[in-house]
């Protein structure tokens, strides 16, 4: 190991910052291979073995192993405690909040080739994470807005009627009112928008008929390439693909029969969009779920300015929640999607709230 190179102690510091979260970062991805398989194994125990590399640099430059060591930072500490226990999709969306602010960029003591591997491990964290997002986003989508829907529009309603002075039971029969009559809605127009995706995606996709005469095809007359052709491929292309796909299919060199890739193909993107029955009642029972919280205060027998202090406490709570789970999914901060989330919400119920106010000085008037 070479002599460590002169260095002020403000670097040292720095540098061995660096160290303790490249290790700490190396046993994430390790935790998260442990849990997966196949590619997506070799793939994490790759972005290990890469830290592995950035940690053996800092050690170099630090002259070896220093006498003692911070504690890594509480995101990668976070990151170990989650992969350990979850090795979930959230863990690898954090993974990539984490890549996305690498520090080597502005630090001459790293080397190209490390700053080259954060934004290669950005990519692929990022391409990890996005096929967990593939399997979650139709699910996923109704239960997260129907949650927040429910949220947002039962505490809009029951501070404006709140605000109008009407009794706690009244203000309590709205909010329950409002819960069923939202969650039915979502349920029943979420059933409708997935199964309406689905059908029209069955309706263009491609048929699998033809794959079946393939080898009968006459090679010179090609009709396949008019197939193509009517699905947006220029002339030259359609010829070309008309080619290929006779050669297979009279070779058997393709892995897997086109009708049988067709199939595969379309209950991939089924599977993105999600099943309708499954995405009306995740919708339903979040919607509902979100929606009970604003009446809670009302349920336990509060009433007045105690029960909506509390109501927007729960409702803050859970607006930051919901939209930290969405932040941490698409890749973006946490935090700045719950303050979004908050103030949407917070926004509509103090609108709902002034117009409770006026009325009831109108009425009163």
């Amino acid at each position: 190991m070479s002599a460590p190179a002169p260095s002020t102690a403000r670097e040292r510091r720095r540098w061995t910052r660096y160290l303790v979260n490249e290790r700490a970062e190396a046993r994430v991805y390790r935790e998260l291979a442990q849990r997966r398989s196949g590619e997506e194994r070799a793939i994490l125990l790759a972005l290990a073995e890469a830290e592995g590399r950035h940690e053996q640099h800092w050690l170099t430059i630090l002259g070896g192993e220093p006498a003692s060591l911070p504690r890594a930072s509480f995101r990668t500490r976070a990151l170990g405690w989650m992969a350990g226990r979850f090795g979930s999709i959230f863990v690898l969306a954090l993974a990539q909040n984490a890549e996305d602010r690498s520090p080597y960029d502005d630090d001459p003591h790293a080397t190209p080739a490390m700053r080259a591997d954060e934004k290669v491990h950005r990519e692929v964290v990022r391409g990890l994470a996005a096929r967990g997002r593939r399997h979650l986003s139709g699910t996923f989508r109704a239960a997260v807005f129907g949650a927040n829907d429910g949220l947002v529009s039962n505490l809009a309603l029951v501070m404006g009627i709140g605000a109008t002075g009407a009794p706690p039971q009244l203000v309590l029969f709205s909010g329950i009112a409002g819960l069923l009559a939202g969650a039915l809605s979502m349920g029943a127009g979420e059933f409708v928008s997935v199964q309406s995706q689905r059908e029209l995606l069955a309706a263009t996709e491609p048929g699998s008929d033809a794959a079946e005469v393939l080898p009968d095809l006459d090679l010179d007359a090609n009709e396949l390439a008019l197939v193509y052709r009517s699905r947006g491929l220029t002339e030259v292309a359609a010829q070309e693909r008309a080619r290929q796909a006779l050669e297979h299919a009279r070779a058997a060199a393709s892995d897997r029969p086109l009708s049988y890739r067709h199939r595969a193909d379309a209950t991939e993107t089924h599977e993105v969009i999600g099943d309708a029955w499954r995405a009306a009642l995740s919708s339903f029972l979040f919607f509902a779920s979100g929606a009970v919280i604003p009446v809670l205060p009302w349920i336990f027998g509060l009433s007045g300015p105690a029960a909506v202090v509390v109501a927007l406490v729960l409702v803050g709570i859970a607006l930051m929640l919901t939209g930290a789970m969405v932040g941490l999914l698409s890749g973006t901060s946490p935090l700045m999607r719950g303050l979004r989330q908050l103030s949407i919400g917070f926004g509509a119920a103090a609108v709902t709230y002034v117009l409770g106010l006026l009325f009831d000085v109108t009425m009163g008037g």
